[in-house]
This record gives C-alpha cells, sequence and structure tokens, in this order.
C-alpha cells in the first residue's frame, strides 16, 4: 500500500519598508545610502548563513546571539517582516522549545533571503 504524501510549499511575502530606505536617502545622501544598504545586505547574508551553521552544530547560546543580531541591521533598511521573525527565533531559543526554534529558523532563511533579493532589485543593485 502506497502512503499519501504531501508537499508542503512555503510561500511567504516579502515586505520591505520603503519609508525606511527614503530617511536614509535623505540623512546620508544616495552615495552613503547606498553603501549603508550594500554593507547590510553583505553583513544579512553572512548572518543568515552563520545562524544555519551554528544551528546544526547544535550552538544555541551563539545562535541566539546571530539571531538577535539581525533585528536592528534588518531594521535598519526596512525588513521589519526579517526583524520580526529573528524575535521569533530568539524568543523559541528563551522557550527551549527546539521545534519552534527548527521551524522560526528556517522560516528566517527563506524570509531573509526573499528580502535581500528584493532590497537588491529595488535599489536596482547589482550583485
Amino acid at each position: 500500500m502506497v502512503a499519501n504524501i504531501l508537499t508542503v510549499m512555503h510561500n511567504e511575502t516579502v515586505r520591505l519598508d520603503p519609508g525606511k530606505l527614503s530617511e536614509l536617502y535623505a540623512q546620508l545622501g544616495e552615495a552613503g545610502a547606498e553603501d549603508v544598504v550594500c554593507r547590510a545586505i553583505e553583513e544579512l547574508a553572512v548572518r543568515l548563513s552563520h545562524c544555519e551553521r551554528l544551528w546544526r552544530q547544535c550552538n544555541l547560546v551563539s545562535l541566539r546571539k546571530s539571531a538577535r543580531s539581525l533585528i536592528a541591521i534588518a531594521e535598519q533598511i526596512g525588513m521589519s517582516t526579517m526583524a520580526g521573525i529573528a524575535r521569533d527565533v530568539t524568543q523559541a531559543i528563551d522557550s527551549e522549545d527546539q521545534p519552534a526554534i527548527a521551524a522560526t529558523l528556517f522560516r528566517l532563511l527563506r524570509v531573509g533571503e526573499k528580502s535581500l533579493t528584493a532590497v537588491w532589485e529595488q535599489q536596482d543593485l547589482s550583485v
């Protein structure tokens, strides 16, 4: 007898706060804002990868620190959804809820990847 197989397709909506980016441009000018955005995107990409590695190593103390550091960076460039999910990861770690840690972390990775791509496209920057 063949069991029914269910495939779950994740479709995350990425929301960027264009007001944050506009603020950066108003405060720093075009060159300064683009520099901040580029550095933030690079840092977010590195930290997301680091979070996944820490989870696979079962290093929850460092994972919490790394996820927590994503919050301010994501908020700085208008990635409020990503910042919120990073908060959820830290709360799951604080609750010692292993299934929630895994679920929220991998949601963070999915949304993070889409968010980084969306910012690049919005800013018309090349990777």
